[in-house]
């Protein structure tokens, strides 16, 4: 049986989808995959900072079309790119294999600590989540717009255009990138997208026979975790347009879900709550509820008023 699967042409797309394809191969040597590249708006746009970009799921909406069209048969995402609603009614997530470390990590020049930085030091970023927290902790600190794949932020820093860049610590480590990292941030210090060191395989939902074989990756603690973080997203009506961090953590059947929020002039609000594996998506909620009394609502309002966005 032959498998098309499509991905983006980065080069940790193309390795994230070479993950997924050994693990299925793991448990049915018998299966072949064709890969197809295939460009999106997110690599076509490479100039406007990802907040600013008023389209959603600009990394995974013409590959998932390419699923609709029957033009392949299931693809490979990072599953912080999917975005929470507005997801193709045809499609589902398939699998999502067991996530690597969902931490932030710094790459700096002389391999500086996030607090050895010189003031005014300039970190490149165009996440407006990673820019607000890097002004929380540091309002010393010059944030500037950066775009690219990884490995190209790595070399603006070695070049010395940024004195570091803030990316998932998973990225790098799949792009054997890991020892450049000068610091791994605390989940609670420096929280993560929903999602982040995730993947996500999608499929039509009609494919039964598919679904079968994919979900054979299928990791369940990852799942709750993911479930719980991207139920915090919808519960908030976020995406990238205003800084929401959101981390999850399951253990045997226990499942506890952070979130935070920045605002625009330095304050954070978080909340924290905990419960069974399988409320998962209630705990999203309860702490989006919680975030939403202490005024979410009013932060989400100024970023959107700041930036032009909806």
């Amino acid at each position: 049986m032959i498998l098309r699967v499509g991905t983006r042409g980065s080069k940790l797309a193309i390795l994230q989808t070479e993950m997924v394809i050994r693990k299925l191969k793991s448990v049915n040597p018998k299966l072949e995959f064709k890969t197809k590249i295939i460009k999106t708006t997110g690599d076509m746009d490479r100039h406007k900072p990802l907040f600013a970009i008023e389209s959603k799921g600009i990394f995974e909406k013409e590959i998932d079309q390419a699923i609709i069209r029957d033009a392949i048969d299931f693809a490979v995402h990072s599953l912080k790119d999917v975005p929470v609603y507005e997801q193709q009614e045809d499609l589902v997530l398939a699998a999502i294999p067991k996530r690597d470390p969902p931490n932030e990590a710094l790459v700096s020049t002389r391999n500086l600590a996030f607090s050895e930085l010189p003031k005014g030091a300039v970190i490149g970023t165009s996440s407006l989540r990673r820019i607000a927290q890097i002004k929380f902790m540091r309002p010393d600190l010059e944030v500037k717009p950066i775009r690219g794949n990884i490995d190209t932020r790595v070399q603006k820093v070695k070049r010395g255009e940024f004195h570091g860049i803030i990316v998932a610590q998973a990225g790098l480590e799949r792009m054997g990138l890991g020892k450049l990292i000068s610091e791994v941030f605390p989940l609670e210090v420096f929280t993560p997208a929903a999602g982040q060191g995730a993947l996500a395989v999608v499929a039509k939902k009609d494919r039964s026979d598919l679904l079968e074989i994919l979900k054979a990756v299928d990791d369940f603690s990852t799942r709750a975790e993911v479930t719980a973080e991207r139920s915090l997203i919808a519960s908030l009506k976020g995406g990238c347009h205003f800084p929401i961090g959101a981390i999850a953590q399951a253990k045997d059947n226990h499942l506890s879900l952070y979130g935070c929020i920045l605002s625009l002039d330095g304050l954070k609000i978080s909340a924290f709550a905990e419960g069974g594996i399988e409320e998962a998506q209630a705990l999203g909620a309860k702490v989006a509820q919680s975030l939403l009394s202490q005024g979410a609502e009013d932060f989400a309002a100024k970023w959107r008023q700041k930036y032009g966005l909806r």
